[in-house]
């Protein structure tokens, strides 16, 4: 068995496998950026070290920062989570370069399945279909056209490299396809690393489903369950839940049957999960995602089975804990993921900033895997999540109505979260009824009475620190330590440092020129979050029409286009690609 774990990762996921292995007897180590220093995976592991830098490219996506905290820790066991290198084979070789055993699939079969262009190849090679797209990568934007010429429109631009619905991108037509593609590659880029991008068909109303599968190094694989995570937007998901309603159990035998072929077709083996599209009977093979899904806890909720614990379980080398005939699935979960945007009207606006409270709900049947707590702040320069509420129930009536109490119950004060969007959509008689596609909430939700900001109070005082690197001397061996002091003491002359008794220096006002949002039509164009300028598509004299797009705004991960409040000429633009912006900050006037 593995004795000491790192997690190159942050936010739950960090958390949730710090917990598994405690109560596996296994020590822990977290990794951290500068904006993290602080946080919950870093204040529950046994030991952590500094990644240095802020964004996900200087901390989370360094290598030789993370093989160097390996080295140094002693870790003989590297878990990757989800997202940054969890697909990544260069990662995982270098990991397993250096002696230290990666929790996860093969770097052969990451290759293959962590790749969705060659995925869709080895899954054809194993007998199953998938929704009809190109088996190469995508050279240009002409290729999209013909296409969308030959198949029909809508197509899907997608991130052969990556998943959760970042650089993915709807095309409906073919003057569409250049800006889509040049998009599409950007976030996959920032997101995962590899810009590179496949098309295919865009099913008009598809449901989501996705096989949970794990072997071992023995030759065993499973199909442990599957989920149904159709509630979604901006193809990023919002509620899952398992068994899928209104699913024939023929037709999830045949998926799960058909999800182990396509794994042992790779030679896979930990936790994985392939993923289909349902519609009229009949599934299509989407993709594999070679990791822990977010949503695995609605597996664990109604089969008992400890996914993380086993992926540990299988690196060390052991046989799967079970057969596929002792998998029992009870009841129905549902897992709501709760992140940190602002749904009035459909719009899911990011929302960073300080969580000045958060206090999950209680009760039978209600977990809470989360990446914060009180007086943690959620940055715009990581996934948004803050955290996923999971519910049981004897069946999925009850696990609705205990989702929505727990929803109602919960308290999160600070930012903005989904929580109402959620509340509407368990409550809406579509989902009630199994009636809801990938593109429901979307299309067919009506969010306009719902969202804003989540009341709350002042935030907590908490002092900005600043670092010092000093010399010290324990028993007379120097050593060179870095200190984060609050500002106050750094600042201070010796021998007058700030009096506790006076208390914590004020939180500064979040920047910003702007100061908040203008109003419609003013020509004063804002922005509506925080994040940052990656591109800018007008100069001074430049005629715009209302709604025209003036800046690209990059904010947790995810793209958004900032438009033109009125038609009228550019009077001043005053922002530059890699600028900072707060919410409210004017990018550029229009006369």
């Amino acid at each position: 068995m593995l004795t000491k774990v790192l997690i190159a990762n942050r936010g739950e996921i960090a958390v949730r496998v710090i917990r598994a292995c405690q109560e596996m007897g296994i020590a822990t180590v977290a990794v951290y950026s500068e904006l993290d220093r602080d946080a919950l995976h870093v204040r529950l592991a046994d030991e952590a070290f500094a990644l240095g830098g802020q964004t996900a490219a200087e901390s989370y996506l360094n290598t030789a920062a993370i093989l160097d905290a390996i080295a140094r820790s002693g870790a003989d066991g590297v878990h990757p989570g989800y997202g940054f290198f969890s697909e990544n084979t260069d990662f995982a070789r270098a990991i397993t370069a250096q002696g230290v055993t990666f929790i996860g699939p093969p770097p052969e079969a990451i290759e293959v399945m962590g790749d969705k262009v060659s995925s869709r190849r080895a899954a054809e090679a194993a007998g199953v279909a998938g929704v009809p797209g190109t088996t190469e990568f995508l050279q240009s934007a002409d290729e999209v056209i013909a296409f969308g010429e030959e198949h029909g429109w809508p197509v899907a631009i997608k991130a052969a490299y990556g998943g959760g619905g970042r650089g993915m991108r709807v095309v409906r037509s073919a003057d569409e396809a250049a800006e889509a593609f040049e998009s599409a590659q950007s976030e996959a880029l920032k997101g995962f690393g590899r810009a590179e991008c496949y098309v295919e068909r865009y099913l008009p109303w598809p449901r989501h489903i996705e096989m949970q599968i794990i072997g071992d190094t023995h030759g065993n694989c499973v199909w442990v369950g599957e989920r149904d995570c159709s509630a979604q937007r901006r193809h990023q998901k919002l509620v899952e839940e398992s068994p899928a309603p209104a699913f024939p159990d023929e037709i999830r035998r045949a998926m799960g049957e058909a999800a182990v072929k396509v794994a042992q077709a790779c030679g896979y083996y930990n936790a994985g999960t392939v993923e289909f599209l349902y519609q009229d009977g009949e599934f299509y093979f989407l993709e594999m995602n070679t990791r822990l899904q977010v949503e695995h806890p609605v597996t664990e909720m109604v089969t008992g089975i400890d996914l993380v614990a086993e992926q540990i379980r299988v690196a060390s080398g052991e046989p799967l804990s079970f057969t596929q005939d002792e998998i029992v699935r009870t009841g129905h979960a549902i897992e709501v993921r709760v992140n940190a945007e602002d749904p009035a009207g459909g719009a899911f606006i990011p929302s960073p900033g300080p969580v000045h409270k958060l206090v999950p709900p209680q009760g039978f049947g209600v977990r809470w895997d989360g990446g914060y707590e009180s007086g943690d702040a959620v940055s715009q320069f990581y996934d948004n999540l803050v955290g996923k509420l999971i519910v049981w129930g004897r069946d999925r009536d009850v696990a609705i109505r205990r989702m929505v109490r727990a929803l109602r119950e919960m308290t999160i004060e600070g930012i903005a979260t989904t929580i109402p969007a959620d509340i509407a959509i368990l409550e809406h008689p579509d989902f009630r009824s199994a009636a809801h596609s990938t593109k429901w909430v979307e299309e067919v939700l009506d969010l306009s009475g719902v969202g804003g900001q989540t009341p709350g109070g002042d935030a907590p005082a908490t002092e900005p620190k600043t670092r010092r690197d000093v010399d010290v001397e324990v028993n007379g061996k120097r050593f060179s330590v870095t200190m984060w002091l609050p500002e106050s003491i750094a600042a201070a002359p010796a021998g007058a440092a700030r009096s506790a008794s006076a208390g914590p220096r004020p939180r500064r006002a979040a920047g910003g020129a702007g100061g908040g949002a203008s109003a419609a039509g003013s020509g004063a164009v804002t922005v509506p979050m925080q994040g940052t300028i990656v591109k800018v598509l007008v100069e001074v004299g430049d005629q715009v029409e209302a709604g025209q797009t003036v800046c690209v705004l990059e904010a947790m991960k995810m793209e958004n286009n900032i438009n033109a409040d009125k038609a009228g000429t550019v009077k001043e633009v005053k922002v530059a690609p890699g600028d900072s912006v707060g919410s409210g900050d004017v990018v550029a006037v229009i006369d």
